[in-house]
């Protein structure tokens, strides 16, 4: 059963623009593309609207340099593509929640030379550390609201946004409790099987993934995964849905047994507390929530709860990725190696373009791994 819903998850992230079409066809409402995990799909369920990520396919963009220069990141160059591919030709609208310069530019260019009938670009503040940081999301999320009501044409309700708070809420907190059987010394499930089940909940209808979780929690405490767990490693920094790498290095031997990026832990981690005020208490969530090095400024929070997850989850050995071009996660690179360091975790580090070169990463990653190894001899 276990292997049957992971399986599942893989068919949905595989087949996602199936699932989607058919899903809008089954139900008749509208479908919205986002870029980045500021955008609060909260409100999104709230109008029963279906959002889903946008995200590459890892193949080369060859189409997107007369929109988007070629020296931004690739997860912006190849969202773009898959725009401008057509890929994408059954969502009604794209939302976007103020991350990096690179997104709000595939965000643009997609507005401007894809024809859509609804773009909004959230205005998610940089300076969340600011104590006016909740009340000014709060006067932003009211205007998405009002936006999202015009178009729509519904009025969204308080109980509406319960709904929405309720689904997301659930969804988050079934995988959470998924994770927790990441922690034994032989993992129940993969690091490329936590990075699928993540992957697909971005894919498609909350409430229909939230029942394969439940079922998925069910049969895992009996769960025996046959394999040598090897060295117990966590990847973190930039945006990562590359299925192929986690695969390749958890054959090599190691278990990815936590990570830090938004198609993992980030996304899932916190919580819409209750508040009277509704779009003040989504407006909490995503400002105190996980930070994105974007907004993680002037003290790196993003590092202590790294370190967190590392003592949590007994990490031995962390990949810090960093996406080309990407600089807000390049300026926390070394504060996040130095924190690791002083708890005993050591780190490598690589940097992922459009496609890896599995050729170099597998020499270097064998290499960390055996450095690794010979640590524990040693100790």
């Amino acid at each position: 059963m276990v292997e049957e819903v992971f399986e599942t998850f893989r068919r949905w992230i595989d087949n996602r623009h199936d699932y989607a079409k058919a899903w809008k066809e089954k139900t008749g409402s509208r479908i919205v593309g986002y870029f980045c995990t500021y955008v609060p799909e909260e409100i999104l369920y709230a109008v029963n609207i279906l959002p889903v990520r946008i995200l590459g396919s890892h193949e080369p963009p060859t189409v997107t340099e007369p929109y988007i220069f070629a020296m931004f990141c690739h997860l912006c160059r190849d969202c773009l593509a898959q725009g401008l591919k057509g890929r994408f030709d059954y969502i009604d609208g794209i939302v976007e929640g103020q991350s990096c310069l690179h997104l709000r530019q595939a965000f643009n260019a997609w507005r401007l030379h894809i024809p859509i009938n609804f773009a909004y670009y959230i205005h998610i503040p940089h300076g969340i550390q600011n104590p006016h940081a909740i009340p000014y999301l709060t006067q932003e999320l009211a205007k998405f609201k009002k936006n999202l009501e015009d178009w729509t044409g519904k009025k969204i309700t308080n109980e509406d946004l319960d709904k929405g708070i309720r689904i997301m809420n659930r969804n988050r907190e079934l995988m959470r409790r998924v994770y927790e059987y990441r922690k034994p010394d032989n993992p129940k499930i993969t690091g490329l099987e936590a990075m699928e089940m993540v992957l697909s909940s971005q894919m498609v209808d909350k409430e229909e993934h939230s029942k394969l979780l439940k079922k998925l929690l069910e049969e895992l405490p009996s769960r025996n995964l046959n394999r040598n767990s090897g060295v117990r490693l966590m990847i973190i920094g930039s945006e990562d849905d590359d299925r192929v790498f986690m695969k390749n290095v958890e054959d090599l031997g190691a278990t990815f047994v936590v990570d830090e990026h938004c198609t993992g832990s980030r996304y899932i981690w916190d919580d819409v507390a209750p508040h009277e005020d509704k779009l003040f208490a989504i407006a909490s969530r995503y400002v105190k929530r996980v930070p994105c090095p974007s907004k993680d400024w002037p003290e790196f929070t993003r590092v202590n709860h790294s370190v967190k997850l590392a003592k949590e989850f007994n990490v031995q050995g962390a990949l810090v990725i960093q996406n080309k071009f990407c600089d807000p996660h390049g300026i926390e690179i070394p504060p996040l190696r130095e924190a690791l360091k002083q708890i005993g975790v050591q780190t490598y580090p690589f940097e992922f373009d459009v496609t890896v070169p599995w050729g170099q990463f597998r020499t270097r990653v064998e290499a960390f791994l055996e450095t690794l190894t010979g640590l524990e001899e040693l100790f």
